[in-house]
């Protein structure tokens, strides 16, 4: 089997992401490295994928080995200040449905942490923040 493709981890993810906030109430989720002007919208998420720690499963040599890839999933949800916490609340529970404890296409996904209250780097925006790690198995 061949090493794991990253970016269909990364497809995995965004797609669950766009599905979920592209119908119902919709907002804007921006992805990393893509060009968004947050002037021009009262809500929207801010979604960064991180890859890191690896650890060797098998201590065999180049072939039949297993690898554990852990990721994190950082979701900063942005609202118009001045309204309270609770459109934040309620977009991260919709963030939190998606992705609690559940496997999607080989990877596991653990219990959120948050949404977290967070200084607001963005003026006029009130911050929430959601972190969820996951993982998967890579086979070579």
């Amino acid at each position: 089997m061949a090493a794991i493709n990253l970016n269909t981890v990364r497809s995995i993810i965004e797609t669950r992401l766009s599905n979920e906030f592209n119908f119902g109430q919709v907002i804007p989720i921006i992805f990393s490295n893509v060009d968004f002007d947050e002037s021009i919208n009262d809500e929207f998420i801010q979604c960064v994928i991180n890859f890191g720690t690896n650890q060797y499963l098998t201590q065999n040599t180049t072939e039949n080995t297993t690898n554990l890839i852990v990721g994190l999933i950082t979701l900063d949800i942005f609202t118009k200040q001045g309204f309270g916490s609770g459109s934040n609340f309620i977009i991260g529970d919709r963030i939190r449905n998606l992705f609690n404890r559940i496997v999607v296409t080989g990877v596991r996904f653990d219990a959120p942490i948050g949404p977290e209250i967070f200084q607001s780097t963005i003026e006029g925006k009130f911050q929430t923040q959601i972190r969820i790690t996951f993982e998967l198995y890579e086979t070579i």
